[in-house]
């Protein structure tokens, strides 16, 4: 993992690559209502959505209960955690690790959309993110 994934709220690279694929994800996908690129210690990197104090709260939540995923997949051995859905009256928020970053992106979904195609288009996003970090490294 790369070790620099925590100052990712303070590089200006990688908070505009994450608003770059934030706004890729809601052009592809209307039923999203909001996303957050966070990194695992709690801070927002970049949102589509919500104001500033909710960006903040989610932020840090959203750490948490990445934390207590993976904590929790450790436990029982059953390998890292992937993601995480949580399934609402309205609709739902799916995380999801950015592969090989110390960073996860948190979007919420009406319920007019699907599970497996929210899943989908996040796992893409995340995959997006990690590819345009990687690119500007090299």
């Amino acid at each position: 993992m790369n070790n620099a994934a925590p100052s990712a709220h303070k590089d200006p690279h990688i908070i505009a690559c994450a608003g770059e694929v934030l706004e890729g994800l809601n052009e592809f996908c209307r039923s999203l209502r909001y996303a957050t690129f966070l990194t695992d210690d709690g801070f927002e990197v970049a949102s589509f959505g919500g104001d500033d104090k909710q960006n903040r709260r989610v932020a840090s939540m959203a750490s948490s209960m990445q934390a207590l995923g993976d904590a929790v997949a450790k436990d029982l051995r059953i390998g890292a955690a992937e993601y995480i859905i949580i399934a609402a009256e309205t609709g739902y928020v799916i995380q999801m690790r950015v592969p090989d970053q110390l960073m996860v992106l948190a979007a919420h979904f009406d319920a007019a959309e699907t599970v497996g195609k929210a899943l989908s288009v996040v796992r893409l996003a995340a995959s997006n993110m990690c590819a345009m970090i990687r690119r500007e490294a090299a």
